[in-house]
């Protein structure tokens, strides 16, 4: 009672005002990650050369060239993120109690910011970027998105949980909670892929829809190119999986947050579809390939609000919650 006298202070709750911050850092965060594509799409990777965190040996370079004023514009904006997320973590400390879910998302966010800095320095001083069409490069973007995903699942979980919403609860979930965790594997296994497409899109630009998909079917083409042709089949079959998850979410744990959090999650499954068709159709354009990568972001964003969502409640609590309704 003591601290729930104490909550308003000039009209507004200490947690409401994290929560909006937490919020912040959120949408933040995100466009950090779609300016970080943009910078592999325009091929500015290598704007700073390979120095990190200096950029072209120096801390404010006069090197009038664009790539290197998007690349440095990159790293301000990712420093500018990890000081928001240490905040966050602070913050998280001073106002929940111990064993609060709150604190345990918010370390594992910041976790996840520094293990992103240092696959971006890893990019970077080992040149896997601009031209770079190695297998190297695409195994360490590979890692580098899977670590971006689980950030913002984090940074996500931080800020649900900081609103106020109930902690997840495994046990005794069934097949809702192997339903969640097949979607989000198979996700990540789609994310990557389309990293992968992207940046053979970007490496070996084709001059039209035939030419590409003969390159595409083609033994005698790169890699990267061969590896295109997996994203749209993937993209089909985890689109399926991932609505028919909502789906069973929705039926077997029903709720307002569950539902609202699905209907955002089969939109976006559809717009994610008619996006990367799109994306094909036009030979990837830089501008589409950012939204493409901000839909696919905003998609797993839904997903794990969806899975929190639905996972906070037992089985048990859902079958009490049908018959009261």
């Amino acid at each position: 009672m003591k601290n729930v006298e104490h909550q308003v202070t000039n009209g507004k709750s200490p947690r409401l005002r994290f929560a909006f911050y937490a919020w912040g850092v959120v949408v933040y965060t995100l466009l950090v990650i779609v300016w970080g594509a943009y910078v592999r799409a325009s091929g500015s990777g290598a704007g700073c050369g390979n120095h990190w965190p200096l950029c072209n040996g120096q801390v404010l370079p006069h090197s009038r060239q664009i790539e290197t004023l998007i690349e440095l514009t990159h790293r301000v904006m990712s420093g500018l993120s990890l000081l928001m997320i240490v905040g966050l973590v602070v913050w998280a400390f001073r106002a929940f109690a111990k064993k609060h879910p709150v604190r345990f998302a918010a370390s594992l966010s910041l976790l996840f910011i520094l293990t992103e800095a240092l696959i971006g320095a890893v990019l970077v001083r080992a040149e896997l970027v601009a031209g770079n069409a190695s297998m190297s490069r695409a195994v360490v973007m590979s890692i580098h998105l899977v670590n971006t995903f689980t950030l913002m699942a984090f940074l996500t979980l931080t800020a649900w949980w900081g609103s106020g919403a109930r902690s997840i609860r495994l046990r005794g979930q069934g097949l809702v909670a192997w339903a969640f965790a097949i979607a989000v594997t198979g996700t990540l296994i789609l994310a990557v892929s389309g990293a992968i497409a992207a940046l053979g899109d970007t490496l070996f630009p084709s001059d039209s829809l035939a030419t590409g998909l003969s390159q595409d079917f083609s033994t005698g083409s790169h890699f990267l190119i061969q590896l295109r042709l997996l994203h749209p089949i993937l993209a089909i079959v985890v689109g399926i999986v991932v609505l028919l998850t909502a789906g069973i979410a929705n039926l077997l744990r029903p709720g307002v947050w569950v539902r609202r959090s699905m209907l955002i999650v089969t939109a976006l499954v559809v717009l994610q579809i008619c996006a990367g068709l799109l994306n094909v159709a036009l030979l990837a354009p830089i501008w589409l390939q950012v939204v493409h990568l901000l839909l696919a972001d905003s998609l797993w964003i839904a997903l794990v609000l969806l899975a929190a969502s639905a996972l906070a409640q037992s089985g048990e609590e859902a079958q009490l919650s049908k018959i009261a309704s």
